[in-house]
């Protein structure tokens, strides 16, 4: 029988297709009722499920990150589909095709890989050249580099997504230097192509999307930092202050403290790269969340936790399909029955958007 996809999932149709649970939560409902939340996925997308029935039994059949067949019912739920599940059963690894289940870039891998090594030949400035081919012919590094996801959750969140964001900022910085005079242009590029290269080790990405104990104790940026440090000692005559300028835009390009920089950005480099970063990598978060939201004929995105706000999905192209306007009703967050109640409480006293540099207009609705 033909796998059945997220993707392929419409309101109404009968659900009994095998998923990688990637989240799995209990939780109570108001009448005392204990239900079940997941979060069931395979290449193609991730779709929601409940399950309102026999939960203390289903609970100790399986785990998150196991392989399981869902049997259900598929509907639209606050513009969102959703699968209320009747039957779950544990599925054995070697019963699955693997390649099912992990989402892919949509860029083939081996022409960004290609593209990589022409954006690295371009560089002008010897040492950063000679740098990033030592990163070139590690073969095992470079497997993780090309296979990456960029993030857990937030952004680029498939294989190839750390290899596709890289080349994205290179573009950018490509675009943004000729505006401005005196920015080291390969400085830039480089900084763009490693500052997230502690994610191979930061992450795990040969089952499912989770971060790995170095990941957890150190991070992507100290790992990362660690790695360039490590190739910059091969190399013979590396200037000194070329290398702290690097170290410190991988350092800095979360932009603040409380995003895990250990450094703010210093140098007019390590500021571009800051804003560049973060402006591709919301704007992949908010098209994956309008794209999950294919099914809904509302105007409007369900409410995004992170960025704690609606998305309105028109841009006023021209031969946009029309959908339908749905009072502003549609918008409110889910009713609490269903939200799970272990869920933590949202960290008080950090800015939803990531940088907001202008701490006086702070009180101001600028988006």
């Amino acid at each position: 029988m033909a796998k059945q996809f997220v993707a392929e999932i419409k309101d109404r149709d009968a659900v009994n297709a095998v998923f990688l649970v990637k989240e799995k939560i209990m939780a109570m409902a108001k009448n005392g009722k204990p239900y079940m939340n997941l979060r069931l996925m395979d290449k193609s997308g991730e779709v929601d499920a409940k399950v309102w029935d026999n939960v203390d039994v289903l609970d100790k059949l399986f785990d998150k990150d196991d392989f399981v067949r869902v049997r259900g019912k598929a509907s639209v739920y606050l513009n969102k589909m959703q699968v209320v599940a009747a039957e779950i059963a544990r599925i054995a690894d070697e019963e699955v095709e693997l390649a099912d289940f992990l989402p892919e870039s949509p860029r083939d891998i081996d022409e960004m890989r290609r593209e990589l090594s022409t954006v690295v030949a371009a560089i002008a400035n010897p040492h950063l050249r000679e740098l990033m081919e030592g990163f070139l012919t590690d073969e095992s590094l470079m497997k993780l580099y090309c296979k990456a996801p960029a993030a857990k959750g937030m952004h680029h969140v498939y294989l190839g997504g750390l290899l596709e964001h890289s080349l994205a900022l290179v573009k950018l910085v490509k675009g943004i230097v000729p505006l401005y005079e005196g920015i080291n242009e390969d400085l830039l590029v480089v900084g763009a192509l490693l500052h997230d290269v502690g994610k191979i080790h930061e992450m795990s990405f040969e089952r499912a999307f989770d971060y790995t104990d170095a990941g957890k104790l150190l991070g992507h940026i100290t790992i990362g930092v660690e790695l360039v440090e490590e190739k910059i000692r091969r190399l013979e005559g590396f200037p000194r202050e070329l290398s702290l300028l690097l170290k410190h835009m991988l350092l800095s390009h979360h932009g603040q403290y409380e995003y895990g920089s250990p450094k703010r950005p210093k140098t007019v480099e390590a500021t571009i790269l800051n804003y560049l970063d973060d402006m591709d990598s919301k704007i992949n978060g908010i098209r994956a969340h309008i794209a999950r939201e294919s099914v809904s004929t509302s105007r409007w995105t369900s409410h995004h936790r992170l960025y704690d706000r609606y998305f309105f999905k028109v841009n006023g192209m021209e031969g946009e399909q029309e959908v339908e306007r749905v009072g502003d009703e549609t918008c409110e967050p889910a009713p609490k029955e269903q939200q799970p109640a272990a869920a933590p409480a949202a960290k008080q006293g950090r800015q939803s958007f990531g940088n907001q540099p202008f701490k006086a207009l702070e009180n101001l609705d600028l988006f």
